[in-house]
């Protein structure tokens, strides 16, 4: 092959890696994958003594060996770290993945419209406790009125930026922690 064509398929390999390295790093693949490591790492090795002519090329491949080797600095100290138990990402996950074995969460990306009337408020709180319960937050403070409190105190800058008072409120985790996300309420 000719270094033109082995640089886009380095380019090409380079970003399967680092997506496939996101996958086993969110726990969704159960093996590192080391075997399209070493065909990058291969066609890294192939050209790094070489002298390249064409400076268009010569700054790509440099560009992304330098991609790979900043890549495979973070991955190696992510690796050290999920060793050591100190992955933050690692640990999150596999508490969500403990709680919802003894306790199932709804859905969080269920939109449920403001609180104009009693089941709407209280289906709203229930579904803040069980988030909050889901990332192993204390719930003994959260009351049905502090939720309300909260929602009506939101509610004249939200239909401010929203430009409309027909507001929809969801409960989402970002962060690790529940939040109340307001939209549009869809009729």
């Amino acid at each position: 092959m000719a270094i033109a064509e082995d640089i886009v398929l380095l380019d090409q390999k380079l970003n399967e890696l680092i997506k496939k390295y996101e996958l086993f790093f969110l726990g969704l693949e159960k093996r590192e994958p080391l075997q399209l490591s070493g065909e990058v790492e291969k066609l890294v090795r192939r050209y790094v003594g070489i002298p390249i002519n064409n400076t268009m090329q010569k700054h790509r491949f440099s560009t992304l060996v330098s991609r790979f080797n900043t890549y495979r600095e973070h991955w190696n100290r992510t690796l050290k770290q999920m060793e050591e138990g100190r992955y933050s990402r690692d640990r999150f996950i596999s508490e969500l993945h403990r709680n919802q074995k003894f306790m199932p969460v709804k859905s969080e990306s269920k939109t449920t419209p403001i609180p104009s009337g009693d089941e709407d408020l209280d289906r709203i709180v229930h579904e803040f406790v069980e988030a909050r319960k889901a990332c192993n937050l204390p719930v003994k403070n959260i009351s049905r009125d502090r939720v309300a409190a909260t929602i009506e105190k939101q509610k004249p800058a939200l239909a401010a930026k929203l430009g409309t008072e027909h507001l929809a409120f969801r409960v989402v985790i970002e962060d690790g922690k529940p939040k109340l996300k307001a939209g549009l309420r869809k009729h």
